[in-house]
């Protein structure tokens, strides 16, 4: 398998895509102005502690207060870590603390945070407050397992804890050595700097998004790195001048005359993220949505009719599904918990391979994934470790018509605000009505009439006159009284009899 990372920015942007065998499967987007938090250190002041909940609230100089509980003050979430040990709040208001985003803040959510800090570095996380050594889930072999921790125990002499990364294996001792030295490091200037700090002051920014992308990968799985400029060029290039070597010599500068990520074909594939659609290749498809809690998957037949057995006509759907699941939850970036919805089969037999199917490919994502089983109703639910910002959110922004929901207003609800507006109007003592409206909109009305029982009516002696826009929004409209004897309005208005 031919594998590429490709990094590009624009103004204050940065991308970078991942291609297997010239297939997009991954994608990541960061401005500068919204960039990631999580890992990021801060000193912050508790300003609120819910004693029911064993949890508190932190100031941090964020939009919103993080969310600390207690089990965040004795346990960290990485790799291999142990289960978390709830005991009770040691912190009370005003206490100054340094705090760590281990999640970020979400809709009306603020960040959660930790107090027990950790530092991740290529090949080892450092966990300054511990003494646990643990090794990545994704590493296997038990010998190798021991191996591992045996050998990082020896090296960092019994000083903090420390998660063996799945690149570990590939290092020699003296490489983790020096990175035991370097996340130490790294920890003392924390100590160092909150000091002097500010309340609401990032004593510790994680990464730049390159950085971050290079530390997860392997040297061995990676064919090239490619660059689209010399400034973004010589930004990785100084990170694996001290991160990793062996991966310094696949990186290099594109020298097309296009623009890089259209010319390596990455462009015209970023389509699939900004769709909830996905074609499946035997004519049947997947519908993504996102919601508040969760996200959820369905999958339809749509024009896969299949044999004339039903029930393996699903068998064949669900198992591609299941596949095509993994590549876009990993594409998509997508974290939390995620409901699929799979074509209804009556053998538990089908049901169980299908789910089998999914949790295997799901297995091959570098992000924690826990499935279970299908459920009568045809039912999967997964969660999928959340690390940063899905992609479809970062290249995607609320209608500002439909605020978001996907669905606009029918011209009906548009004219019957309208006439609601046209009473108001009339009400405060106005003899004239002028509405500026879509031009849609405007000959819905005039060719239904819809206003003339009214004016030979209740608003008899009265005029309404339309003032079309094409350039309205549907839903956009203006009613605005008038009483002078002359009315200047454009040649495209009409009035409504």
């Amino acid at each position: 398998m031919k594998k590429n990372i490709y990094f590009d920015r624009f103004g204050k942007t940065r991308f970078a895509a991942t291609t297997e065998n010239g297939k997009l499967v991954e994608f990541e987007m960061e401005s500068e102005d919204t960039a990631e938090i999580v890992g990021n250190i801060y000193k912050g002041r508790v300003v609120n502690v819910l004693g029911g909940m064993d949890a508190a609230f932190v100031y941090c100089g964020l939009a919103r207060n993080g969310y600390l509980s207690a089990s965040d003050m004795n346990s960290w979430e990485s790799e291999g870590a142990p289960a978390s040990a709830s005991r009770q709040l040691s912190v009370k208001e005003g206490d100054e603390v340094l705090v760590q985003i281990v999640k970020s803040p979400r809709g009306n959510k603020g960040a959660k945070v930790t107090t027990r800090l950790s530092f991740v570095g290529k090949d080892l996380i450092y966990m300054p407050d511990s003494d646990f050594i643990g090794v990545s889930h994704k590493i296997v072999d038990e010998e190798l397992r021991e191996m591992l921790a045996g050998k990082v125990r020896e090296l960092s002499g019994g000083e903090g804890g420390f998660i063996v990364r799945t690149s570990a294996p590939y290092v020699s001792g003296k490489q983790l050595k020096d990175e035991i030295e370097r996340l130490r490091r790294r920890h003392r200037t924390v100590l160092e700097r909150a000091k002097t700090a500010a309340v609401g002051e990032a004593i510790f920014v994680e990464s730049t998004m390159p950085a971050k992308v290079l530390r997860n990968l392997i040297a061995d799985e990676i064919d090239a790195i490619v660059a689209s400029e010399p400034k973004i060029y010589g930004e990785i290039a100084e990170v694996l001048g001290y991160q990793d070597a062996k991966m310094a010599q696949k990186l290099r500068l594109y020298e097309g005359e296009r623009d890089m990520l259209y010319a390596e074909g990455v462009a015209q594939q970023l389509d699939q993220i900004l769709t909830p659609y996905v074609d499946l290749p035997n004519g049947a498809g997947l519908v993504i949505e996102k919601t508040e809690a969760l996200t959820v998957i369905d999958v339809n037949t749509a024009k896969y009719v299949g044999d004339d057995d039903l029930e393996q006509t699903a068998l064949t759907t669900n198992l591609l599904a299941a596949r095509e699941i993994a590549a876009q939850v990993r594409l998509r970036n997508i974290g939390g918990i995620v409901v699929v919805d799979f074509i209804n089969m009556e053998k538990p037999e089908h049901r169980a391979q299908v789910t089998e199917e999914l949790a295997f490919y799901l297995a091959q994502d570098r992000m924690k994934v826990h499935v279970l089983p299908m459920s009568e109703f045809g039912l999967v639910e997964f969660t999928r470790r959340r690390t940063s910002n899905e992609s479809m959110s970062q290249c995607v922004r609320a209608c500002p018509y439909c605020g978001g929901s996907g669905q606009i207003i029918r011209f009906e609800i548009t004219i019957i605000r309208i006439k609601r507006d046209i009473v108001d109007c009339f009400a405060d003592g106005y003899n004239a009505a002028v509405v500026e409206l879509n031009e849609l909109v405007m000959k819905e009305i005039l060719s239904k009439r819809m206003f003339t029982e009214y004016l030979s009516g209740v608003w008899k002696g009265k005029r309404l006159y339309f003032v079309p826009h094409k350039t309205y929004h549907e839903a956009q409209y203006t009613v605005r009284g008038d009483n002078s004897g002359v009315l200047h309005l454009p040649d495209k208005a009409q009035i409504a009899y």
